[in-house]
């Protein structure tokens, strides 16, 4: 089978743009078609200021709410980052691959980089280097398939040209990985600023539907939502961006058409009503299913357990091979 490799960050809650944009597809589709490994890449998250303890809380809160939405241990390997020592073993090798230019020229730094110093701060040199962690953790699993979105291109093409980089100068040693298009439903947009992805970075905001919020602040965030003012409600994502979000997401929870969708309503209060029943109800089993698991941490303890372990036996052979690679002495 395919093999592919996907992670999520543990920098904020899971949002209902996580879900419907990338996780759903995971449990659905993903971890049925490939072998497939799912993994809370918790060292990305110290590439900026944090809490430890917020770290460890999302970080298992991840694992949690990746089997509440259907991750299957025993169809997917799915663990922790930095459980896995290859990634970091793997990390340094492949930062002797790289080049500084190439790094710097990553949009992703710049622009973090360049708003730290016009606020008379700096960043982590982590965060620089953030893009090879990302490398190596695609690249010690022998990864063929690497869904990404448009905004995480660059980063493996980065990782592409390390393998083939680290290939011609030592041997082939890496499977040069092609993106595809994720398994996806729909790109939410954030209810109050429907410019802007749904994502974790805006926390507390009215606009983020988290997979953990009580019913009633999912019909509150839904029905505060941002539409757009005009005699008919039709489906425009460039015109009016709130509408269509809106819309994207009754059709995502549906499995509806959201152009024929907009055709059935002539107000938008009867849009956000039936949009925020079916984003609770989309999400009830989730966090039921999250409850069930949070009041049985063994079962969770053993996933990471396990998943750990299989990560571990998929990775080590071929990050012993790149040490041998380059020149470095085998454990005796």
């Amino acid at each position: 089978m395919t093999r592919i490799f996907s992670g999520v960050r543990p920098t904020g809650h899971l949002t209902l743009g996580d879900y419907l944009g990338a996780l759903r597809g995971w449990a659905d589709e993903e971890q049925h078609r490939a072998e497939a490994l799912f993994c809370v890449v918790d060292l990305h998250a110290l590439t900026v200021d944090h809490d430890p303890a917020r770290v460890r809380r999302l970080s298992r809160q991840a694992v949690t709410l990746l089997l509440a939405v259907g991750l299957d241990p025993r169809r997917c390997t799915l663990f922790v980052q930095s459980h896995v020592a290859e990634h970091t073993r793997l990390a340094y090798l492949m930062e002797c691959v790289a080049d500084d230019d190439e790094m710097l020229r990553l949009a992703r730094y710049r622009e973090k980089a360049e708003s730290a110093r016009a606020r008379g701060g700096s960043v982590r040199l982590s965060l620089l280097t953030c893009p090879v962690l990302m490398a190596a953790d695609i690249l010690a699993y022998g990864t063929e398939e690497v869904p990404v979105d448009e905004d995480q291109a660059q980063h493996l093409e980065l990782t592409r040209n390390l393998a083939t980089r680290f290939n011609q100068r030592y041997g082939r040693t890496f499977v040069v990985p092609k993106a595809t298009r994720p398994v996806v439903g729909v790109r939410v947009r954030d209810l109050q600023d429907p410019t802007s992805a749904m994502g974790t970075s805006h926390a507390r905001g009215a606009g983020v539907v988290h997979l953990l919020d009580e019913a009633e602040a999912v019909r509150e965030k839904v029905m505060g939502a941002v539409a757009d003012a005009g005699p008919d409600l039709v489906y425009d994502p460039a015109g009016r961006p709130g509408t269509a979000n809106l819309l994207d997401v009754l059709a995502a929870c549906g499995g509806g058409d959201p152009e024929k969708l907009a055709g059935a309503y002539d107000s938008y209060g009867a849009l956000k009503k039936d949009t925020a029943e079916a984003v609770v109800e989309l999400l009830r089993p989730v966090r039921e299913r999250h409850a069930e698991l949070v009041a049985d941490p063994g079962y969770v303890d053993s996933v990471l357990r396990d998943g750990a372990g299989r990560a571990r036996e998929m990775a080590r052979p071929r990050v012993d091979a790149a040490y041998r690679g380059v020149g470095l002495l085998p454990v005796g």
